[in-house]
């Protein structure tokens, strides 16, 4: 089975494994303190879930970071949603997070059965799963694709004086000589995959944008080469390079 982008910003890897990144559960908080009033998105979040479960017939669920939104501690709303959330992914599919830079003490919030992950990552066949704002673990260099997130990805379209940003997934190839340089280790690593927020209320980082700065280690020093990225938008239409 191919590995697919589903347009609902999840991806499906071979072996009915759904991958979804960048949940930001506990958002609305922060915009209501800013003065945008949203409703709760958790249950509309886990409807979205169910439903590529259902399509994907998906055995095993990866959130690949960010499941919480609240940096450094826990929001009421994430201690009062998240739990129940996990819970009732759980009963339905294999279920890992791997902990992103907005997860911290996240396993406070893990009914048991779910497995949590260091932010290094881990493997399932021949793709390594990192959020992406850590180095992946020196194991992972063994596989054939990297996925991850954390950027958000985005292009933006100009117009005169009009501007508009939407999300997109990238696929860019791996500079395999700086990994061999950094971990002095064999690396089989040769593309990756950098996955649109699943929450499309959060932000997008323009990459064409003049203004766009690489985070996380693997864009920051150009493993990941941003520079020779194709993109599409999250309907699926294909924009070439970047």
């Amino acid at each position: 089975m191919p590995t697919k982008f589903l347009t609902d910003r999840a991806l499906l890897l071979p072996g009915r494994v759904l991958v979804i990144a960048d949940l930001h559960i506990g958002l609305e908080r922060e915009l209501a303190q800013a003065g945008i009033h949203v409703p709760n998105q958790i249950k509309k979040m886990q409807d979205r879930i169910d439903v590529l479960i259902k399509q994907t017939k998906a055995k095993t669920l990866v959130i690949l970071g960010d499941i919480k939104h609240q940096v450094p501690n826990i929001s009421w709303p994430e201690m009062r949603d998240i739990p129940v959330f996990l819970e009732h992914l759980a009963k339905k599919v294999d279920v890992h997070v791997v902990k992103g830079n907005h997860d911290g003490d996240i396993e406070r919030l893990a009914p048991v059965g779910v497995k949590i992950h260091e932010p290094s990552g881990f493997a399932i066949g021949e793709f390594a799963l990192v959020h992406g704002h850590a180095w992946p673990d020196k194991k992972l260099l063994k596989c054939k694709t990297i996925v991850l997130a954390h950027i958000h990805p985005a292009v933006e379209f100009r117009a005169g004086k009009y501007r508009a940003v939407e999300h997109c997934w990238l696929r860019c190839p791996v500079d395999a000589k700086k990994l061999k340089a950094k971990f002095k280790t064999p690396v089989s690593l040769a593309e990756a995959i950098v996955m649109p927020a699943f929450n499309p209320l959060v932000g997008g980082m323009a990459i064409n944008s003049k203004d766009f700065k690489p985070i996380g280690p693997m864009l920051r020093t150009g493993t990941v080469q941003l520079k020779k990225a194709e993109a599409w938008l999250i309907d699926g239409t294909a924009l070439g390079t970047i």
